[in-house]
């Protein structure tokens, strides 16, 4: 029922974001032409650097990565200026957060690092079949982004740690019903007008232009039809999801993974228990700590003397404020989620019983198990399928991390030729034509950047060597070599003349359609009727009856104290669009239901832009500083 306010998400944000964040003042005017070299800074943060060349690689890693979450993404979106340049606000915020999470000792334990981890899918796929992890495999998985285990789980704890620094804001956020009903109702206010619209096309028939009218059109817009630079290359794909659909399984191994495995894959173990806490102030003295221990001990004694009455102590004496107030209890909760000496405790004990004092980072704890859920054991053939899949996909990881290196050594020992890898892993060489660029619609390996990159190195176009094995996210290494290059150069006139003609006819025609539709509206400012003027309508961010973005927002930002308002609208290649704002009606009734659901969302989104006017006060007390400009947008229709 509240589609229509998650739809305009990004408007109400922004809506948000004028009423508690003051402007920004915006860097400077000079291109980015002065950042050429990689080792230029491009930005600080706490008196700490970030260079251009970082810059690239979070840029390219970034497009890379939305790239396999959105194969179908037009690539050019992400080699603009304005794309680049959110990138680098991102890895200034990261560097931001990274050092705020240092000044304020947020840290990420053992075990919430470990719980992340083994959520972690990709993870979780190179798990053998007593459970245990393959260590060998885990460290391939990582050292194809570069990294080793050490570092990446370094980078993974680093990620959670900054998670914490906004983790307080977004959780409190709060917005009263009342300040949420007069924003919304504001922001969704609907309006009547009546529109008149210039097609472009409407003019084409007055367009009649001579050849050398399309001669100097073509001379003066000749980067319009430019043919790309681009290369017809062969390339090798190892891929582990292709070698998954070739493993074949021995129904014996299905059997003894099952038998060994069966409790595992039916579910979790979990556990309930409740604990009384004694906190140890940090920094404390030995003496202090000894002081807390004798006090638990006591509670120990006491409590192990009248097992019943653990909740009635644990309500009076624990300082745990999240399980104090229950009796100590922490409801079910399975491996993974605790401290490690408090889960492993708690996973030795019988039920009903109560361990010894617990020692952890929190403090001292007394803990007493008072339920265990073991999951029913499925069985073999409900499972078969999950089983075989998982098999499949160990054994495709195994055969792609021992080919891995066959794949990367042949590649590189034979840069001439693709063949030798292809006839030793039984893979095909394939055939394409590429441009330095992502084009538009391209996906999987073709759309990856380190390979074009590396395609169109100057080693690759002049001694059409073989690159190197490149690894392409999602279980795939790619290598290509270059069979014949073409640079980018402008077509002849003789070859794009009918283009160059539409082309000229559409910009005229526009021009047409905007010059009618100026007259018009200057027409209506002093009285006279506007042709073609529509029926009167009601439009809103929740309904925009047809009209185009740019249209609705001059029709919704119109001066309300003066009606009727005119304004115009010009929108480029399609013409123009005179607009009447006759009226200001309120939004409709809402259901109480649905106000309720609106009112949640919006105080999510009042802690989202809480939480960015925090950051901003971080960014003054950490002195960040952008120091390129940041592009200009393109200048709205009017």
């Amino acid at each position: 029922m509240f589609d229509s306010i998650r739809n305009h998400k990004k408007y109400l944000m922004g809506f948000l974001m004028i009423l508690i964040i003051p402007s920004f003042v915006l860097f400077g005017i000079e291109g980015y032409t002065r950042f050429n070299e990689s080792g230029q800074p491009v930005a600080t943060v706490d008196g700490k650097e970030i260079t251009k060349a970082e810059w690239d690689q979070a840029h390219q890693q970034e497009s890379q990565r939305l790239r396999e979450a959105m194969p179908t993404l037009d690539a050019r979106l992400l080699d603009s200026d304005g794309a680049r340049y959110a990138t680098l606000e991102r890895l200034v915020r990261q560097r931001l957060l990274s050092a705020a999470a240092s000044k304020l000792n947020l840290y990420t334990s053992d075990a919430r690092l470990a719980r992340d981890l083994q959520q972690n899918e990709a993870i979780a796929a190179l798990r053998k079949a007593d459970g245990s992890l393959d260590v060998e495999a885990y460290r391939q998985l990582v050292s194809r982004q570069g990294m080793t285990p050490e570092m990446f789980e370094a980078r993974v704890r680093a990620d959670l740690s900054q998670r914490q620094v906004s983790q307080g804001i977004l959780g409190s956020g709060f917005a009263p019903t009342a300040l949420a009903s007069i924003s919304l109702n504001a922001f969704f206010e609907r309006r009547e007008v009546r529109v008149a619209r210039f097609a472009a096309g409407e003019f084409a028939a007055q367009v009649k232009p001579a050849d050398a009218d399309v001669e100097g059109f073509y001379n003066a817009n000749q980067a319009l039809f430019q043919a790309p630079e681009q290369a017809e290359i062969e390339y090798l794909v190892l891929d582990a999801a292709a070698l998954q659909g070739s493993v074949a399984l021995n129904e014996a191994d299905v059997r003894a993974y099952y038998d060994q495995n069966a409790s595992r894959l039916s579910g979790t173990e979990e556990r309930r228990a409740r604990h009384i806490l004694l906190t140890v102030p940090a920094g404390a003295s030995a003496a202090d700590k000894d002081a807390v221990r004798q006090r638990a001990e006591t509670l120990l004694a006491q409590v192990r003397a009248k097992p019943a009455s653990f909740a009635e102590v644990a309500k009076a004496q624990s300082q745990d404020p999240g399980s104090a107030a229950n009796g100590g209890d922490l409801d079910y909760f399975g491996r993974g989620a605790m401290v490690k000496p408090f889960e492993d405790v708690v996973f030795s004990l019988k039920k009903d019983a109560i361990s010894d004092l617990v020692e952890t980072e929190f403090g001292f704890h007394i803990i007493q198990l008072t339920d265990v859920k073991a999951p029913p054991v499925r069985s073999f053939e409900s499972m078969r399928a999950e089983i075989e899949a998982d098999l499949k996909k160990q054994q495709a990881q195994k055969q792609f991390a021992e080919a891995a290196d066959t794949f990367s050594n042949l590649v590189y020992e034979q840069p001439d030729t693709l063949k030798p890898a292809a006839d030793r892993l039984k893979l095909q060489i394939r055939k394409a034509t590429v441009q330095r660029q992502p084009q538009a619609g391209v996906s999987g390996v073709l759309a990856n950047e380190r390979l074009l990159g590396a395609l169109f190195d100057t080693e690759s176009l002049d001694k059409k060597r073989n690159t190197e094995a490149i690894d392409t996210g999602s279980g795939q290494l790619v290598s290509a070599r270059v069979i014949n290059h073409t640079a980018a150069h402008t077509r002849p006139l003789a070859e794009v003349r009918d283009e160059v003609r539409r082309r000229l006819v559409a910009t005229r025609s526009a021009e047409l359609a905007r010059a009618e539709g100026e007259k018009q509206l200057q027409a209506a400012k002093s009285g006279a009727d506007v042709k073609g003027l529509g029926a009167a309508t009601a439009v809103s961010r929740e309904n925009a009856q047809g009209l185009a973005l740019p249209v609705l927002t001059a029709a919704l930002s119109a001066d309300s104290k003066a009606l009727p308002a005119w304004v115009g609208v010009n929108l480029g290649d399609q013409g123009y669009v005179v607009v009447k704002v006759e009226k200001v009606l309120p939004r409709d009734v809402r259901p109480a239901q649905a106000l309720s659901q609106e009112v949640q969302q919006y105080s999510q989104w009042w802690a989202s832009a809480e939480n960015e006017a925090y950051v901003e006060t971080l960014k003054e007390r950490f002195k960040v500083r952008i120091l390129v400009p940041e592009p200009a947008a393109a200048s709205p229709a009017r």
